[in-house]
């Protein structure tokens, strides 16, 4: 059955008359009567019965005209959802992010986001792995990464969102700990390097070792850590200093010192699918100023 037919016998129902809902429906009395005549033949039943002047529902018609509201109604709802959708103001979204990247703007635009799209229902995952964030865009299982160091991919669109110098967190006690001015390059060959193990993130453990041969000194490795919380800790057991975001001071870990690494800087980028990118995705890069 048409919804159209179904909302003829509502607006009869709520009218009283074929006249008063051939009016609001903008058709002509006698299409209307029409429409009425054919739908109780296909159905064998009368649905509307002659009181005074007007028309009142019968038993039959009382109850397609309950189920008709609902599927009205219903149908509306469906049509709603769906302009919603198309403008980014519903439906699902869910964003992986590495530790240090909920220390920065993120922070702040999820909770604006969370404001601005209250239908939403707005999922999140840490990840320590940049390798996983980035295959996770890739194969749906997320609409947005929050890395430093995305995967090279065609498939991938990437904006750069923010800068942050790298900084190294030392034993509060440690010599190089006494200032809090920037350290030189040189430094990472004072003292032993807490790491992630490079088969956890390679590209950023690949990066650390640069920075080392760039400053001419050999690394030695500490200790290693799957988590910031974790390096950082170490680092206040006194295995080592760690090299990461600046941002991870937020985490004011007691024990630990930081002194930013001269010429350093690390960036954090927002990855999407580059194909086809959903409504939702536009919407928070728009709240994010990436749009």
């Amino acid at each position: 059955m048409e919804l159209r037919l179904l909302g003829y016998v509502v607006a009869i129902a709520e009218e009283g008359t074929i006249s008063g809902a051939a009016r609001r429906l903008h058709l002509t009395q006698p299409t209307l009567s029409r429409q009425l005549r054919e739908l109780e033949r296909r159905l064998d039943v009368d649905l509307f019965a002659r009181k005074g002047r007007g028309l009142v529902p019968t038993v039959a018609g009382q109850a397609l005209v309950r189920r008709a509201t609902t599927v009205l109604a219903e149908a509306e709802a469906a049509l709603d959802d769906v302009r919603l959708a198309a403008r980014g103001m519903t439906g699902r979204l869910t964003i992986t992010f590495a530790g240090s990247g909920i220390n920065g703007p993120l922070c702040q635009t999820l909770g604006r986001a969370r404001t601005e799209l209250a239908g939403v229902d707005l999922r999140l995952e840490e990840s320590f792995s940049d390798a996983d964030m980035s295959q996770g865009v890739l194969d749906g299982r997320y609409d947005l990464a929050v890395q430093r160091l995305p995967m090279r991919d065609a498939r991938l669109a990437t904006r750069v969102w923010w800068r942050e110098p790298l900084t190294l967190f030392l034993p509060a006690g440690h010599a190089l700990a006494r200032t809090g001015e920037p350290a030189p390059l040189t430094a990472l060959g004072e003292i032993p390097l807490v790491l992630w193990p490079r088969e956890v993130s390679a590209r950023s453990y690949d990066e650390i070792i640069a920075l080392c041969h760039h400053a001419g000194v050999v690394p030695r490795i500490g200790a290693e850590g799957h988590s910031a919380q974790t390096l950082l800790a170490l680092v206040a057991a006194g295995f080592g200093g760690a090299v990461i975001a600046d941002s991870h001071r937020a985490l004011r870990r007691v024990g630990v010192a930081a002194r930013a690494l001269e010429g350093t800087a690390t960036t954090q980028h927002l990855v999407w699918r580059a194909e086809e990118p959903s409504p939702l995705v536009e919407r928070f890069r728009a709240i994010a100023g990436l749009a």
